[in-house]
């Protein structure tokens, strides 16, 4: 009964969650249409490669607390409003360290390109990100959902979307940059807005400063996780960065903007899905930990594979609703949506060994983005050599990354399985039937329908995602997987219950 409790729980948390997916799908459209068509590939790439820097630097500075914070509040005496403000505090020391650093060397944020006007003062925002961070935790753990879909999908998005249409009057060249400041200030005013409701200011609070350092030296392997799960989703930007020019970079960059949303659906279920797992690990209960990873796994992967035969089949029209000059990112784009359906069992699997293993799933993870990094720049190196076109050059980091991310599934799967003594793979073969019957309508739709890239699409997408969904549903589906799709929560009901029975 414990573990049906949790599998409805997941359930209920992921409807609310996935349904924060498709408005921060809705909203985060618009300022790619906006990005490619209002500034072009060469400022796209520009503010990529500082964005990757930036957002590496706050990670940084959360110190694992997006995983860890939960952990640390399940074992602690003290009051929580005292923890997690000791979080913040840590959080905000380091993030004002990493500002300093990144001021001092803004050069690190612009790889081969000239800093310029308002470039410097980009690293002075990684506080807020890392504090909006910090705080959506600290509201997880009380299961607080509603929170970070308003801020990550609704605030967030909306407000870079509309910023990059205002400043596109004011200033092309930091516009850009402005806007992402602007949505990182607006999602940090939605975070910490509801985390003072929850825990309150910190009256009577004191820091303690040995278990601060003692809590950062804990969250050491949950930090690099964290921080080698993000480099692997980014590094190849970097990679490109370095190899080709922030034009070649500002076309991938939007390829990965569409191929990363379906990776969205991932941390989707990591507000809900982190306090279950510990209190079932907490009652000894292995078993119900298999069915939750194989669970959510399941329901992540068929949602990602129909995202990416959506996606990826009808590439080039996807890629030319952004503009014309991004069709040439249609091979990385393709590459990118398969890598997000390989990497799905790795990174559920990952949820648990944070607790169980965490220092051999920081191993698995290191040693997968040594070979990601050196086989992305083998691959463009040896395509150089060959003479392939740049746009086949360019999506070797992608090749790269769907290649270390199917086999670090597949270690950390086993690694897992064998640690809990029971399956946890989530691979269904009506899965893969459903799928190459969906992938066979979609080709043959996209290849032999003489229309503009718009009707294609329109003709293609619903052709693909039905025929995907009816069979999934027919074949694949058991009744607990039909519990997702229950009934899609209202707005007041986006919060989960909380251990005591109460709702937030």
């Amino acid at each position: 009964m414990s573990d049906e409790r949790d599998i409805a729980q997941l359930a209920k948390g992921g409807r609310t969650n996935i349904a924060g997916f498709v408005l921060r799908l809705v909203a985060r459209l618009p300022f790619l249409f906006i990005a490619g068509h209002i500034y072009g590939a060469a400022l796209v790439g520009r503010f990529a490669l500082a964005v990757v820097v930036v957002e590496l630097a706050a990670l940084i500075a959360t110190l694992g607390l997006k995983r860890g914070l939960a952990q640390a509040l399940a074992s602690t005496s003290r009051p929580h409003a005292h923890v997690v403000w000791d979080g913040m505090m840590v959080a905000g020391i380091v993030s004002l360290i990493a500002s300093a650093v990144l001021w001092t060397f803004p050069q690190v944020m612009y790889a081969n390109t000239r800093v310029t006007g308002l470039d410097g003062y980009l690293p002075l925002i990684i506080l807020a990100v890392a504090w909006s961070d910090v705080s959506l935790a600290a509201l997880a753990y009380r299961h607080n959902v509603k929170a970070a879909v308003t801020a990550r999908a609704i605030v967030e998005p909306w407000t870079i979307s509309v910023a990059a249409w205002l400043f596109s009057y004011f200033t092309i060249k930091d516009g850009l940059v402005l806007s992402y400041v602007a949505s990182m200030i607006a999602a940090l005013i939605a975070s910490i807005v509801p985390f003072v409701r929850s825990y309150g200011l910190p009256r009577g609070w004191s820091p303690h400063v040995s278990e601060l350092f003692a809590l950062a030296r804990s969250n050491v392997p949950l930090a690099g996780a964290d921080a080698l799960e993000w480099s692997m989703r980014n590094v190849d930007r970097f990679i490109l960065g370095l190899l080709f020019a922030p034009k070649i970079v500002g076309i991938y960059y939007m390829a990965q903007q569409v191929a990363t949303l379906p990776g969205k659906l991932k941390t989707s279920f990591d507000p809900i899905l982190g306090p279950v797992i510990t209190r079932s690990l907490a009652e000894g209960d292995r078993d119900a930990v298999a069915h939750q990873v194989r669970q959510v796994a399941f329901w992540i992967m068929a949602a990602q594979a129909g995202l990416a035969l959506m996606g990826s089949i009808p590439a080039a029209s996807v890629m030319a609703v952004l503009g014309p000059q991004f069709v040439a990112g249609s091979a990385s784009l393709a590459f990118l949506l398969i890598a997000e359906v390989l990497a799905s069992p790795g990174a559920t699997c990952e949820s648990a060994l944070v607790y169980i293993a965490r220092h051999r799933n920081l191993a698995i993870s290191m040693a997968t983005l040594g070979f990601q990094m050196g086989f992305s720049v083998v691959l463009v190196l040896a395509m150089r050599r060959l003479g392939w076109p740049v746009a086949w050059q360019a999506a070797g980091p992608a090749v790269a990354l769907m290649t270390a991310l199917g086999i670090m599934s597949i270690i950390k799967a086993r690694l897992l399985s064998h640690l809990l003594s029971a399956p946890v793979s989530p691979f269904r073969p009506a899965l893969a039937g459903a799928a190459l019957v969906a992938a066979m309508l979609g080709a043959a739709a996209t290849h032999l329908l003489p229309l503009s890239s718009g009707w294609r699409l329109a003709i293609t997408l619903p052709l693909i995602a039905g025929s995907y969904i009816g069979l999934l549903w027919r074949f694949a589906f058991a009744p607990a997987d039909r519990a997702l799709f229950a009934r899609v929560p209202r707005a007041e009901e986006a919060t989960l219950p909380n251990e005591g029975g109460m709702t937030r």
